[in-house]
């Protein structure tokens, strides 16, 4: 009997803009209300996060900007919108508290990864406060100087090994 592949722990996408724009405080777990074409399309890697942000409304959080492909097979009655607002699916505590966060000034609700968890699509969100140009630049310089500090380690190393 052939073993069934799965998916578990498996990244679907992720949003690379999102830490380079955001400072991200804090991380939740989210599911997602999803179509079968949207799944489908999903597995087929047929996905872009790169745009898509949450919001609170009317006590619910809405995914906006993913976009989804439409299933090509599929016909006209059962194929999705690609942009459409997408329910997310989280306990009421969690949701309030994003509420309240989302109601301070300068901070988003960016989507930062799609993956797979027990069978089902997972979103990750985190809640972040917009990013300067000088706090870009900032980070820019400490990854370099990190990058130059490891590089030297490594090659230190390698000197007292061979020698």
């Amino acid at each position: 009997m052939a073993k069934k592949a799965t998916l578990e722990g498996q990244l679907i996408a992720s949003n690379k803009k999102a830490g380079r724009d955001y400072e991200i405080l804090e991380r939740y777990e989210c599911g997602i209300e999803l179509r079968g074409t949207e799944v489908k399309s999903i597995r087929s890697g047929r996905v872009n996060v790169a745009d898509a942000f949450a919001r609170v409304e009317k006590g619910q959080l809405f995914l906006y900007g993913c976009d989804i492909q439409p299933w090509e097979t599929a016909g006209s009655w059962f194929q999705h919108e690609a942009r459409r607002p997408r329910r997310l699916l989280a306990h009421k505590k969690e949701i309030l508290k994003l509420e309240i966060r989302m109601a301070q000034r300068g901070f988003a609700l960016p989507l930062l990864r799609m993956y797979w968890k027990n069978g089902k699509v997972k979103v990750e969100l985190g809640t972040g406060r917009g990013k300067t140009h000088r706090d870009q630049r900032y980070d820019l310089k400490a990854r370099a100087e990190m990058r130059e500090a490891q590089r030297e380690v490594s090659r230190f190393n390698k000197r007292s090994y061979t020698s």
